[in-house]
């Protein structure tokens, strides 16, 4: 049986962020996925293909180095905090696009398409993409498929030579995006009336997928100050976004403070919800 397999990008969020962030999470996700594909395929988990895109190795080196400096010979308050501080808002300062030119911006979009890169040499080219992004991550996607979608022609060179011309890695095959605690209406300030959402699924995914809805899914926990619903902004996003959906994030204690900000990915009903999507659209595809 020729199967079409689900190709899966995870994004990180701010703060200081080790490579394999996403390992525990992504384990979760094939074993549920796993379940419920078992029945229909004898190897379910080799049917979804997870690309984490690690963006943080643009930032992390130089916010060390930035920390050892201005605390070099000084006696500095509340050090662990301010430490906190610089990586959890450095990068978000250091990402903020430009009018003319940001190499962080590039750079971090680099990393983003060389994720897909590898996703669309493992999984196919033109399989469904679903994105995971937590925090910053999700503002990073956002900004990178609204390029793909509205200003193709105004791409960098440098991002651009990292895309090769298939279906996923222009973003045609955009399916699904899981934005969890996003920030993405704070960044929307930047621009008149909260500016454009990208639009989830792709315009070109009904002529590759006709049958297959895509949806957008905006998780956010209402003790979390970073993330926010995002329907209300405007029109076009109350369309663009197919729900807010409010979850206590973490344990019983982070749950009901702003430290739920760092555990959607550990949340067992974050990972449900979107476990379960992933089956329903591999078996959409592979068995109707």
């Amino acid at each position: 049986m020729m199967t079409k397999k689900i190709a899966v990008a995870i994004l990180h969020g701010i703060g200081d962020q080790k490579e394999d962030f996403s390992d525990l999470f992504s384990e979760m996700v094939v074993k549920r996925f796993s379940q419920q594909i078992k029945p229909y395929y004898p190897t379910p988990e080799k049917e979804l293909i997870i690309q984490p895109i690690y963006w943080g190795i643009v930032f992390n080196e130089k916010e060390k180095v930035l920390w050892q400096r201005l605390t070099e010979g000084t006696n500095l308050d509340f050090k662990k905090l301010r430490q906190f501080v610089i990586h959890f808002f450095g990068d978000a300062i250091a990402y903020q696009p430009a009018v003319n030119y940001n190499p962080n911006y590039i750079k971090v979009h680099e990393v983003y398409a060389k994720g897909l890169q590898k996703l669309s040499q493992k999984a196919g080219e033109d399989v469904p993409l679903f994105v995971i992004a937590h925090s910053l991550g999700t503002v990073i996607t956002s900004n990178y498929f609204y390029d793909l979608q509205y200003i193709r022609d105004r791409i960098p060179e440098g991002i651009k030579k990292n895309i090769n011309e298939t279906p996923l890695e222009r973003g045609e095959t955009l399916t699904g995006f899981y934005s969890l605690g996003s920030p993405l209406a704070l960044w929307s300030l930047r621009y008149a009336d909260f500016d454009l959402p990208i639009h989830v699924p792709s315009p070109y995914f009904k002529k590759l997928y006709p049958k297959v809805r895509g949806k957008w899914v905006n998780i956010y926990d209402k003790d979390d100050v970073f993330g926010y619903p995002l329907k209300t902004l405007n029109d076009s996003y109350k369309e663009a976004v197919t729900d807010d959906v409010e979850m206590n994030s973490g344990n019983f204690i982070s749950s009901i403070t702003p430290l739920s900000h760092n555990y959607y990915f550990n949340t067992k009903e974050v990972i449900n919800e979107i476990s379960d999507t992933l089956a329903e659209t591999w078996k959409h595809i592979n068995l109707r």
